[in-house]
């Protein structure tokens, strides 16, 4: 009885596995037939084996019932193209002259729908249209230049000319807040009062300097005019016309007095409130500017030499008188750095450790001669560079 249960088993265990085993015949040959068709369906009648566009989109309908939808790019073109030509600049594969990488991208460059555009608190509303860069200093050199298309010097009545002194007197505002008038008056009066033993010092160089301008310069802007140290060197320069600029108001008098000292006559005088990065007198319409202490006190210097030369006609001449950092790795520079924040506090700005040659000479003029000087009246801003550019 055993033996004719197992019997039985064992026939149905071999009938399972011949209906398996048709089943996969069955299978293979249906897919084989599936491969065969497809095969047949991308070479189409060309004889290419890769299907066409056209044909993928054929075969999608057919087996899900319509076209996927398609999804936007994360990058688009103009950005994949700028990302090639930064590579080929870095691989030194351009041809001309080389472009940096944000030179590069930077024309190319427009936003895709991933992307966000951020706009700085100094921005135009939507209503005006474009992109605004969100660099509050962008903004500010342009409306430095935009102000300076027009001159104030002299400040006429008309609404433009208002209109105009109204954008000096914000980047004024912007780039030198007002301070307190007790304290204006109190730094002037200590320019006034404290600056003879180094003014007796620099003498000698700052005639060589204005020895230059003697019957040349006609139109002269001088860039943090202060209480008009300078004015003694134009004595016997009856034609001269002198602009003086400086943020401080509590200047002025103290200036006028020094212009009549001189013997300017008052109409040969003018004093203008605003700052060096943005001089209010139309572009190419002075001889000379002079700029002596006062690079040292500005917000940024490279945008004061660039409106320095703005503002000099072609040929013009640009004296400076600079103190500058002490060497590296001296007593008095270690000194200057631990003080440095005190003396921009205490005064109106100053700087002890700018490298002032270095922008001058990266200023882009067409001719430079610099110097530089030691004086022993001044120990702690000793180190000085003097000379004259041209533009």
């Amino acid at each position: 009885m055993a033996l004719l249960m197992s019997s039985t088993a064992a026939a149905e265990v071999v009938k399972d596995q011949e209906l398996k085993d048709n089943s996969l015949e069955d299978n293979k040959t249906n897919v084989c037939t599936d491969v065969k068709d497809l095969k047949e369906e991308d070479i189409g009648n060309d004889g290419n084996p890769m299907p066409s566009p056209q044909q993928e989109e054929e075969i999608i309908k057919k087996k899900y019932g319509g076209l996927l939808t398609k999804k936007p790019p994360l990058i688009s073109k103009d950005h994949e193209r700028a990302f090639f030509d930064s590579a080929d600049w870095a691989l030194g594969k351009g041809a001309g002259k080389p472009k940096g990488p944000l030179e590069a991208l930077r024309p190319k460059l427009q936003p895709t729908p991933h992307q966000q555009v951020r706009r700085s608190a100094y921005a135009p509303s939507d209503d005006h249209g474009g992109l605004c860069c969100c660099c509050g200093r962008r903004h500010f050199i342009e409306s430095a230049a935009a102000a300076s298309a027009a001159a104030l010097c002299p400040v006429h009545s008309s609404n433009a000319a208002s209109d105009l002194s109204s954008d000096y007197k914000a980047i004024l505002n912007r780039v030198h807040p007002p301070r307190p008038n007790w304290y204006e008056e109190f730094y002037a009066q200590v320019m006034d009062m404290t600056m003879q033993s180094y003014e007796a010092e620099i003498a000698g160089y700052k005639s060589q300097l204005f020895d230059e301008l003697k019957g040349e310069a006609k139109e002269v802007v001088e860039i943090g005019v202060g209480t008009g140290p300078n004015f003694r060197y134009y004595v016997g320069n009856n034609s001269v016309r002198v602009i003086g600029v400086d943020p401080n108001r509590a200047m002025e008098k103290y200036a006028q007095a020094a212009a009549e000292g001189a013997g300017l006559l008052p109409e040969k005088f003018q004093f203008l409130q605003a700052v060096g990065e943005a001089i209010p007198v139309r572009d190419a319409s002075v001889d000379a500017v002079i700029g002596t202490l006062v690079l040292c006190s500005v917000g940024d210097v490279d945008q004061t030499l660039k409106e320095v030369k703005r503002v000099l006609k072609p040929g013009g001449l640009y004296l400076f008188v600079e103190h500058v950092a002490a060497e590296e790795g001296t007593f008095l520079r270690l000194l200057q750095n631990v003080l440095d924040p005190l003396q921009q506090a205490v005064s109106d700005g100053c700087h002890l450790t700018r490298f002032t040659g270095k922008n001058i000479s990266h200023a882009g003029f067409s001719d430079l001669r610099l110097s530089t000087a030691f004086l022993t009246n001044a120990p702690l801003i000793n180190s000085h560079v003097y000379g004259i550019a041209s533009k």
